[in-house]
């Protein structure tokens, strides 16, 4: 369930969303990664994908893939933090209410990512 969650949400950053998606990119991490909102959604998304698949196609590395997952879902929070902050709409984050109940979804991800990988 984990991966197909993963891989809805990176192809949904490469194609349908991806515009909805810029909004959520910090202007820090722009500065930061040295490139555009842009590239980093779709980098974001295509990280998701293999992440996604990684966790079907390589059961032996289960727990490292886990990690990585967990380690994503942190690394993607300030996104949520700024997305929250600036009050700015992105998809199925319309409500001011909406973008602060995402932020606590972040916690059970991580769990979620550790937990269903160590067997």
């Amino acid at each position: 369930m984990l991966a197909l969650l993963l891989v809805g949400a990176g192809v949904s950053h490469v194609t349908w969303g991806r515009r909805g998606y810029r909004i959520v990119v910090p202007d820090w991490a722009t500065r930061l990664l040295r490139t555009d909102k842009d590239a980093i959604v779709v980098a974001s998304g295509a990280a998701e994908v293999l992440l996604g698949f990684a966790l079907v196609a390589l059961p032996r590395e289960r727990r490292r893939v886990g990690a990585a997952i967990g380690a994503f879902f942190v690394a993607v929070f300030p996104g949520n933090v700024h997305q929250w902050r600036t009050g700015r709409a992105a998809p199925g984050l319309r409500t001011d209410r909406a973008r602060f109940g995402r932020l606590f979804l972040q916690a059970p991800l991580v769990a979620w990512a550790w937990w269903s990988t160590r067997e």
